[in-house]
């Protein structure tokens, strides 16, 4: 077994990893000097060829490709034409590469924002909206994202800057400091079911080669004969579309979120908080 726990001739972990991959694993004080710009070169030896982020990307393009269970030291050294051994001397394992991973992605909102000429919006309305999308976007992008128990994140600069700004474009809701954490939590949690959602439905394409329109095809002849029989009402009166994929359940559901902050909000103006 090699040093990050990768098996077998490829280097790539079972797909059992992506399930269970959990950041904060590995060597804490090692993910922090890296993430905060104390370990990036190797202490000893001459200067060779890689940087920290050439491994990080690499290991990006590789989970993004074929997913984190793809990720291991020895498939990397194979993407990036060096040694395994020369890949431990800038991180000590995939535990603390996973840190570093996953800070990246989660700074690239930010670029984005920054080349577009500063945070987010003032109206706190329209930065959860923009907060969201970015959001959903960044986990279409990185679907391995979902793969990862983030409870116990190392917090890099990405990870901190992204919720400064997120906390900035909130204030202006007049809620007390924990109240806006539940604000951003209750947003990531809806982005990130639906975004779940959508990935095991093209998952279960990939996995069994059924389309969506050839798996529910399949179950038209029992369905039908259930909604005649009279045991199923409620289901059998609802309209033809109503599980069209026209219908945007993105949108409605981010909508009912911001009409629901906007009733606290008046509440709490009412009660003489702070204007939002």
């Amino acid at each position: 077994m090699a040093k990050d726990g990768s098996t077998g001739s490829t280097g790539s972990t079972t797909a059992a990893t992506d399930a269970t991959t959990t950041t904060g694993s590995g060597d804490i004080a090692r993910s922090l000097e890296l993430l905060w710009g104390t370990g990036d070169r190797p202490s000893r030896g001459p200067k060779p060829g890689l940087t920290l982020d050439r491994i990080v990307t690499a290991a990006i393009a590789v989970a993004d490709a074929e997913g984190l269970a793809a990720v291991s030291m020895r498939r990397l050294s194979t993407e990036l034409g060096t040694g395994t051994m020369s890949l431990y001397r800038y991180v000590p394992g995939k535990a603390e590469l996973l840190d570093l991973m996953l800070d990246r992605v989660l700074g690239e909102p930010l670029s984005a924002e920054r080349e577009g000429g500063g945070g987010l919006p003032d109206d706190w309305r329209v930065a959860i909206n923009a907060m969201a999308t970015t959001y959903l976007d960044n986990l279409r992008r990185h679907p391995w994202l979902l793969k990862i128990n983030q409870a116990r994140t190392v917090l890099g600069p990405s990870a901190l800057r992204g919720l400064e700004l997120s906390l900035a474009a909130l204030r202006s809701m007049g809620l007390r400091d924990p109240e806006l954490i539940g604000v951003i939590i209750t947003v990531n949690s809806f982005v990130e079911g639906l975004a779940r959602t959508q990935g095991d439905a093209e998952e279960a394409v990939a996995q069994t080669g059924l389309s969506d329109e050839e798996f529910w095809d399949s179950q038209r002849p029992y369905l039908e004969r259930a909604m005649l029989s009279g045991a199923y009402p409620m289901m059998a009166s609802m309209s033809e579309d109503t599980f069209s994929a026209d219908f945007d359940h993105f949108v409605f559901g981010l909508e009912r979120l911001i009409a629901g902050f906007e009733v606290l909000v008046a509440e709490r103006q009412k009660a003489g908080g702070s204007s939002g």
